[in-house]
C-alpha cells in the first residue's frame, strides 16, 4: 500500500542491499532489520536471531544498528505502539547524536512505545502526529552555511 501511496519506491529490505537517499525499505516479516557501514557504503543486514523483548523484527535492533553505522547522521522516530520496543535503541541513537522524535500521548492510539521513549529521555522531541511529517522534513532540511563576505 505504501508503494502505491508514495512517489518513492517502497519495498521490503533485502540482505546486502545498498541503501541510498530516496529509498524506503521496511523489515520483512519475522526478520530483524539492521544496517552496516563499510567505508561509507551502508547496506542492509537481515537477521533471523531470536526475538528481542518478544519482537522480531525489533525496533531496538534497527536503532542500535543505525546508531553504530551512521550515528549522528540519522534520525529516529517512534509512533504509537504497545510496549517498549525501540525506546532503548532510540536512546542509543540520541546518545550518538541523532535527532529523535516520539509521537505525543494525545494523538497516539496506544501510548506505550513513545511514552517509554519519552520517559527514559530517548525522545529529543515529542510531536503530535499531525505535525510529525513537518517536524521530520524540517530536521532533514539542508542548511546552507553562512560565509562572511570577502
Amino acid at each position: 500500500r505504501l508503494d502505491n501511496a508514495l512517489p518513492q519506491h517502497v519495498a521490503e529490505a533485502t540482505d546486502g542491499e545498498v541503501l541510498r537517499p530516496g529509498l524506503i525499505r521496511i523489515a520483512p516479516g519475522d526478520l530483524h532489520l539492521g544496517v552496516q557501514n563499510a567505508g561509507g557504503r551502508v547496506t542492509v543486514k537481515l537477521d533471523d536471531s531470536g526475538p528481542i523483548s518478544g519482537h522480531r523484527p525489533s525496533v531496538d535492533v534497527l536503532f542500535n544498528a543505525v546508531s553504530t553505522a551512521v550515528g549522528g547522521l540519522s534520525l529516529g522516530v517512534i509512533l504509537t505502539g504497545m510496549g517498549r520496543d525501540g525506546a532503548a535503541g532510540m536512546l542509543q541513537l540520541r546518545s550518538a547524536g541523532a535527532r529523535t522524535f516520539a509521537q505525543d500521548g494525545a494523538s497516539s492510539i496506544v501510548y506505550g512505545m513513545p511514552r517509554v521513549a519519552t520517559e527514559i529521555g530517548a525522545a529529543g522531541e515529542v510531536v503530535p502526529l499531525a505535525q510529525m511529517a513537518s517536524a521530520l522534513l524540517g530536521a532533514c532540511a539542508y542548511q546552507v552555511p553562512m560565509v562572511a563576505g570577502a
